[in-house]
């Protein structure tokens, strides 16, 4: 193996880390954001587990954050909750660092 290619490998290998890592943070973020949701909209017990997976499950329709703000944006308005869309947002990017906290107090 040449440097050039012990070089390639190490950039692809950071690469896919960072990729697994990113998705890791972006699942916790969600449940993060569910489990706040839970709480905003009533809910209690088993159902805050729940609905969290159900946010998290709706993060693999589609690439991006959209797929998630329509889920909650949704139950918002199921539940008659006074919640805009800029602060489900806030709290995604909030609940982003927060997480990413979490999984590097993890490793």
């Amino acid at each position: 193996m040449t440097t050039f290619d012990g070089r390639e490998k190490a950039f692809e290998d950071k690469f896919a880390h960072d990729e697994a890592m990113m998705f890791k943070a972006r699942a916790r973020r969600n449940r993060l954001l569910g489990e706040w949701l839970a709480g905003e909209l009533g809910l209690a017990g088993e159902d805050v587990k729940a609905y969290a997976a159900s946010v998290v499950k709706a993060d693999l329709e589609e690439d991006g954050d959209e797929d998630v703000i329509r889920k909650v944006m949704k139950d918002i308005q199921a539940k008659g909750v006074d919640i805009s869309r800029h602060r489900v947002e806030k709290h995604l990017d909030e609940m982003l660092a927060q997480a990413k906290v979490q999984l590097m107090s993890e490793v």
